[in-house]
């Protein structure tokens, strides 16, 4: 660069100075979450996972090669990664890399050389342990089940399978590879990219990829004799239903709810806006398994309890509508946890609504009903729960209520956009409940600052809008039984 025309350059002009070497600073050993502090890791950006695991039902014994591609977004000397099981190694693009423990689930990574802001990291972790018996602070999320296991759970359940940067908002992808014996099943998120792979010794590898980017605790495992079933949604994507042998007489009504997960996610596009993921599908676990249902990205999977009565959809519903609300958008914050509850749950009056079991005012008043002025319920803020409560009661059905409340208070036009327009804002990211009031309130033209205190930021028993109040006891809606068996589980 030179001088204008005419004019002699100055000394130095247009060569900026070089600026001082910084000096390399550790990565933050948590990303400061309001309920879970010391969850995730600052310093990097992940964008994918590729997880290696060599499995043994017998022992449950895991051991495994996980390859982090990240960038660094500041100087780094060092950083974390959550993780609990026995670590051997860790290198750090291609350079052997020194690592200790901290904390309850802290892998601290010291580079062999400075890592600049912007540089491209490739992490290769290897591993071994027994999940089942790898507790932090008293707890695994991994369940041993008689034929297998499980790595379902929310909100960690990577530290027991493979290190991560244990937060939602830092979203990548997967390639999960898992070696078992000839004869078990391994289910995971997204599409196989090549069949279940013979290997020496009588052994089987199967493999996954998921394309979209999701949160560390929607990635899952679900190892067993499995059932499986595929097909074609009517969007064309591949459709794989898996259902533990252990069923027994459960096995039809499982197989009745989870039969129609396409057409459930046919009628949310609809409403929610098009699906988020290259995949459908669900399991249902072993009877000797978990006890909730887990929107795990692609493909929920489902504890055997939902069956133990006949068929569910209420709970299908529940569990993909995840898909948009709580997967494709996730939290920015724990403490926003009734974006993701909160709208699955409203999905069921929804979904009672098309099927005419019951509409969503219906379920409005015998759900409000159903709870005195006294309970403790109402002392729940699903708006900010608190770390002990983010699961609560309340999160769920005054979550519905809220949602409600706003449809009253938009009409039905505005509030039909203002759920599409969500999901497509904040597609493959992160939210919080003041980004969504604010976008309600930019669609429909109304302060909605009221309702959004009241119902989820407000203790005590709020009075419903005048269009909602009921001067009667309300009848009980047909949809009730099956919502509320779902909720008795969903509601942990």
């Amino acid at each position: 660069m030179t001088g204008a025309p005419g004019q002699a350059a100055l000394p130095g002009w247009g060569r900026p100075k070089k600026p001082a070497a910084a000096t390399p600073t550790p990565g933050s050993p948590g990303l400061g979450d309001s309920y879970f502090p010391d969850y995730g890791n600052g310093g990097y950006d992940v964008g994918h996972y590729d997880i290696r695991l060599r499995y043994e039902p017998a022992t449950d014994r895991l051991s495994g090669t996980t390859t982090v591609l990240a960038t660094a977004t500041q100087d780094l000397s060092r950083f974390n990664l959550d993780f609990a099981l026995d670590v051997e190694s860790v290198r750090v693009n291609g350079w052997s890399a020194g690592f200790a423990r901290e904390g309850a689930h802290e892998l601290v990574v010291t580079t062999p050389r400075p890592i600049l802001k912007g540089q491209q990291l490739t992490v290769v972790v290897k591993y071994t342990g027994v999940p089942s018996e790898t507790l932090v602070q008293g707890y695994t999320g991994w369940t041993r089940v008689a034929d297998g296991a499980l790595a379902v759970n929310e909100p960690e359940s990577a530290w027991w399978w493979y290190p991560s940067n244990d937060h939602p908002t830092d979203k990548a992808t997967w390639d999960v590879s898992v070696s078992v014996p000839t004869g078990v099943e391994v289910i995971s998120n997204g599409v196989q990219p090549r069949a279940p792979l013979p290997e020496a010794g009588n052994r089987t590898r199967w493999s996954w990829r998921s394309v979209k980017p999701g949160a560390t605790y929607q990635a899952f495992l679900a190892i067993g004799q499995y059932d499986i079933v595929t097909d074609t949604a009517p969007n064309g994507q591949p459709v794989l239903n898996a259902y533990s042998t252990t069923l027994g007489e459960r096995a039809p009504a499982a197989r009745a709810s989870i039969e129609r997960t396409a057409e459930v996610i046919d009628w949310e596009s609809g409403v929610f806006g098009p699906y988020p993921f290259e995949a459908q599908g669900g399991v249902a676990g072993p009877v000797d398994g978990i006890g909730f249902a887990l929107e795990t990205q692609s493909r929920p999977v489902y504890g055997p309890g939902f069956w133990r009565r006949g068929s569910n959809t209420y709970v299908v519903v529940h569990e993909n509508a995840h898909q948009w609300f709580g997967d494709s958008v996730s939290v920015a914050d724990w403490r926003n946890i009734w974006l993701n509850e909160g709208f699955a749950s409203y999905a069921e009056w929804l979904w009672s609504e098309e099927q005419g079991e019951g509409t969503a005012q219906e379920l409005f008043d015998f759900t409000y009903a159903n709870y005195p002025a006294d309970s403790e319920f109402w002392q729940v803020l699903p708006g900010d729960p608190g770390a002990a409560d983010v699961f609560a009661d309340a999160v769920y059905d005054r979550g519905a209520m809220a949602l409600h409340q706003l449809r009253l208070a938009v009409g039905d036009e505005a509030f039909f956009r203002i759920l599409p327009a969500w999901t497509a804002e904040h597609r493959y990211g992160n939210g919080t409940i003041a980004q969504f009031q604010a976008l309600a309130e930019r669609i429909s033209g109304r302060d909605l600052d009221a309702v959004f205190t009241t119902w989820l930021f407000t203790a005590g028993r709020p009075e419903p809008a005048a269009a909602a109040r009921v001067a009667v006891a309300p009848a009980q809606p047909k949809s009730w039984t099956g919502i509320r068996a779902a909720h008795q589980l969903l509601d942990r």
